[in-house]
């Protein structure tokens, strides 16, 4: 692990929401944003807890927001809903919370996330034009797909054995109890191990010791598996309900998206581009980048310079 990740990740801090979750979170830059100024705001996946090589390749004068996802890590949430509309909101009420006085009323800000965080930021997307407390100027998601697309795929038996811990995990009460009997650190580092990609040089770089050991030791405790599984159970039923409804009714997302994407994951599944650009309302911008050379779902540490150079591209376009 760097010395810049070391030292980003050595100061945590803690804010409640008006929910009652307790957010952990890390920053840069959050206690000089002033008016103008536009936030990165970024989610993590399943099962990992933050960001690892990615946080030293971003503009160092971008002010980032990096939190846990409620009941993830550090972030206790009992009771909360995971629904990806209450955790996002959730997140935006921690970020709002811990902006100084001389933010703007509705500072901007750019939502990015990988995996599940990748799905809270296409919820907050989507519904952009009613968040009140931030100006979502851009939305960047790493390797997913729409979680109803996800889903209707499981029609495929290959497909569904490969991702079989959607449906398992949905599944909430057997699998807390599954999890927890066979270890739950055991289970975090063998689902890493199982989603990296063939490249070896680029799968040592998930499975940095120190990393795994981070994301591990949240496994052990059963708040974080029922909370990881409750997310889960949402996804197939609140989230998978609503995304279907906002199809009919053409609620889409309608600012600046940016997709980036495993060539050897997603992109071995599904036609990434023309996928979201049905999710996308007509006219919105959309960009779409997939990632070789044997990288696999983990795109910011198996590949974090091409992530990072996508990334910072795009973000260059919303925050000059």
């Amino acid at each position: 692990m760097s010395d810049a990740v070391q030292d980003f990740y050595q100061r945590p801090s803690k804010v409640t929401t008006s929910n009652g979750a307790s957010i952990n979170f890390h920053a840069r830059g959050l206690s000089s944003v002033s008016r103008g100024d536009t936030v990165l705001v970024l989610l993590h996946g399943y099962p990992q807890s933050s960001y690892l090589s990615l946080i030293p390749l971003l503009p160092a004068n971008l002010p980032l927001f990096v939190p846990d996802l409620p009941g993830y890590g550090d972030s206790a949430a009992i009771g909360l809903q995971q629904d990806k509309r209450t955790v996002g909101t959730t997140v935006l009420d921690a970020l709002k919370k811990s902006l100084p006085s001389q933010a703007d009323e509705r500072p901007k800000i750019i939502i990015a996330g990988h995996d599940r965080g990748a799905r809270v930021c296409h919820r907050l997307a989507v519904d952009a034009g009613d968040i009140s407390s931030f100006e979502i100027v851009s939305v960047i998601l790493l390797d997913i797909v729409p979680t109803a697309v996800q889903w209707d795929t499981f029609t495929s038996a290959k497909s569904a054995a490969s991702r079989f811990h959607w449906a398992l995990l949905a599944n909430v009460e057997i699998a807390t109890k599954l999890i927890g009997s066979h270890g739950g650190g055991s289970w975090c580092s063998e689902l890493i191990h199982r989603w990296a990609g063939r490249n070896e040089q680029r799968r040592a770089r998930v499975l940095d010791p120190q990393a795994l050991a981070v994301y591990c030791r949240h496994f052990d405790k059963e708040s974080v598996i029922r909370a990881t599984c409750e997310d889960y159970r949402a996804g197939a039923f609140e989230d998978d309900d609503l995304q279907r409804e906002d199809q009919k009714a053409g609620n889409k997302i309608r600012i600046p998206t940016l997709v980036v994407y495993s060539e050897a994951y997603i992109g071995a599944t599904y036609d990434v581009e023309p996928i979201w650009r049905d999710w996308c309302a007509e006219g919105t911008k959309l960009e779409t980048k997939a990632i070789g050379d044997g990288v696999g779902h983990f795109l910011p540490e198996e590949a974090p310079e091409e992530t990072a150079e996508v990334m910072n591209t795009w973000i260059k376009q919303w925050t000059q």
